[in-house]
């Protein structure tokens, strides 16, 4: 049985746990740099993003950590999915389109003008699965990022 939840301050260590297992299953896990005191500060004191588990009988098997965007040309927001994680026993059960199922219905109930992520090129599976829900590729579109010394050095100009 699934059940879905919004995450608490309390369940930190298990939020980080689960970005952690995402960035294995991404091959990107030197990336991960978040520790518990940022988690806390950025999702829980700054309110900056918000935190969904699903759940089979009680037990935490998969999360989406998403956020508010602005989407100028819509003249109002949208919500950002940053991460969707369920963990590989659970995948095509239904607790992935769960997930999105509660985020659109949160979109939808606050009069967003949509829901959006990204997906790496080579997840084959994840891109097909997107597609079933009627989401759609962005077509001419690059993801551009200043980060690390890029970002700081662009930042003092």
């Amino acid at each position: 049985m699934m059940t879905l939840r919004e995450a608490t301050e309390e369940d930190i260590p298990l939020i980080l746990q689960f970005v952690k297992e995402l960035a294995m299953y991404e091959h990107l896990e030197n990336e991960v740099v978040a520790t518990p005191q940022l988690m806390r500060y950025w999702i829980f004191e700054q309110k900056k993003a918000s935190v969904l588990f699903c759940c089979h009988d009680g037990l935490e098997v998969g999360f989406a950590l998403y956020f508010y965007n602005y989407s100028t040309w819509k003249g109002c927001c949208g919500i950002y999915i940053e991460d969707l994680y369920v963990q590989k026993a659970y995948r095509g059960k239904g607790f992935g389109k769960g997930l999105i199922t509660r985020i659109a219905q949160i979109a939808n109930k606050e009069g967003c003008a949509r829901v959006e992520w990204a997906c790496l090129d080579w997840n084959q599976s994840s891109i097909d699965f997107y597609k079933s829900l009627g989401a759609k590729p962005m077509e001419d579109w690059s993801v551009f990022r200043l980060t690390g010394l890029a970002l700081h050095s662009f930042s003092e100009n």
